[in-house]
């Protein structure tokens, strides 16, 4: 099949939760099927390395998704005028549904594969015989319970408003496409609740390779706490925000020398703030080599109290055999048994114990490492967790080829 894939986020490199849960679907269905990428960028880095996907893809085109605040601010005003989600208002692009339609006339697509909730716009109306909706996310649930933790006022008031919009819209585009990508059963229940009624789903969980991850659990030296997500995503916002609180000052009483290492790109100010003198919190943004901080922490931890979908650091901590204490939204999605491959609580007492439990008990952990482990191989490793993809998009021999189609 010759498929149009459209995606919010370019997925090379894939550095980022996003990034490799799409790289992986591209990769999958490139050494089936023909694919033509069209994918937002947002600076010359990306769109450099937009080429390097070409080892992939018969054609890839990036478009200049520009971001800002005045930007979204005149987005925010349209999306009330017009009564749509914020969210789906600020990527709208002319830009992208002219390349849509160039490539249509330029090549036979025969499907369109929407990755991510907010490129459903461009594919909804495509003439093709199968269009796809792959949500990473049932995003309007992640939306409401970030509503419920902010404190009442105009951005409450905006984010009660934009959930409850989101919830109709996705509901809505999930019941015009031929069929949905979910990565568990817990969205696919969260999106039939917004589309008010069955859909024609398809579970295909997010995948790791479980070869690019050498098994390494830490050894007893390691005594320090990690979390490792992009920090300019609200809920790992608000979830280190909570755990450098409310969790960690419980941990150090107990183990004064234990320090926790904020690491991932971008953080804010309010989290760049936490790293005061005598705090034990270390703030890193983004760093090229993961190895020194990954050999001296015992602990990933993922305090997320918001959120949807599944959690790659969770699935690439298992691979890699770093022990995880995670909240019982950060685990969603993932079948992993607290006790068994990981340990969850929500309370910040409970946590706090959770971790100390890890960092005091080496062998408890490393039995649970091992455990996660094998659920990696068995469960998330690349080629069985995508393989239902093959029910999606068959392979038809008359028309797979291994060479590029240059032209219609």
């Amino acid at each position: 099949m010759r498929i149009l894939l459209l995606t919010q986020v370019l997925p090379y490199p894939a550095d980022s939760g996003p990034k490799i849960k799409t790289f992986n679907v591209l990769r999958h269905l490139a050494d089936r099927h023909h694919v033509h990428l069209v994918s937002f960028v947002r600076s010359e880095a990306e769109r450099a390395a937009a080429e390097e996907l070409q080892r992939w893809c018969v054609t890839v085109d990036a478009i200049q998704l520009h971001r800002s605040r005045i930007r979204d601010v005149m987005s925010l005003i349209e999306a009330l005028l017009r009564r749509r989600s914020f969210l789906v208002q600020r990527d709208e692009s002319v830009a992208m549904h002219s390349c849509i339609e160039r490539l249509l006339y330029q090549y036979p697509i025969d499907a369109v594969h929407a990755d991510q909730l907010t490129m459903g716009q461009f594919a909804v109306n495509v003439p093709v015989r199968l269009r796809v909706l792959d949500e990473h996310n049932a995003v309007w649930t992640i939306v409401r319970r970030a509503a419920g933790q902010e404190r009442w006022g105009p951005r409450r008031l905006l984010a009660e408003l934009e959930w409850r919009r989101l919830k109709q819209y996705e509901g809505e585009l999930c019941r015009a496409f031929d069929r949905i990508l979910v990565v568990s059963e817990d969205d696919l229940d969260n999106l039939k609740d917004a589309a008010v009624t069955d859909l024609p789903a398809t579970v295909v969980p997010i995948a790791v390779d479980a070869e690019e991850f050498k098994f390494a659990p830490p050894d007893a030296s390691a005594r320090h706490i990690l979390s490792l997500a992009t920090m300019f995503y609200p809920p790992n916002i608000e979830g280190v925000e909570w755990f450098s609180e409310y969790v960690f000052p419980q941990v150090r009483r107990d183990a004064p020398d234990t320090r926790f290492f904020i690491v991932g790109s971008r953080p804010p100010a309010n989290i760049r703030q936490l790293a005061t003198d005598g705090s034990g919190i270390e703030v890193t943004g983004f760093v090229q080599d993961l190895d020194p901080y990954l050999r001296a922490c015992g602990v990933l931890v993922v305090p997320l109290r918001a959120g949807s979908g599944m959690r790659v650091k969770i699935l690439e901590a298992f691979a890699r055999g770093i022990p995880v204490v995670s909240t019982t939204v950060g685990v969603e999605g993932i079948e992993a048994r607290h006790g068994e491959h990981l340990l969850v609580a929500d309370s910040p007492g409970g946590f706090a114990r959770c971790v100390l439990d890890v960092l005091s008990n080496p062998e408890s952990a490393a039995r649970r490492a091992i455990a996660a482990r094998r659920l990696i191989e068995e469960r998330y490793d690349r080629e069985p967790a995508l393989r239902t993809l093959d029910d999606v998009y068959p392979v038809d021999d008359l028309t797979h080829r291994l060479v590029p189609v240059t032209g219609a």
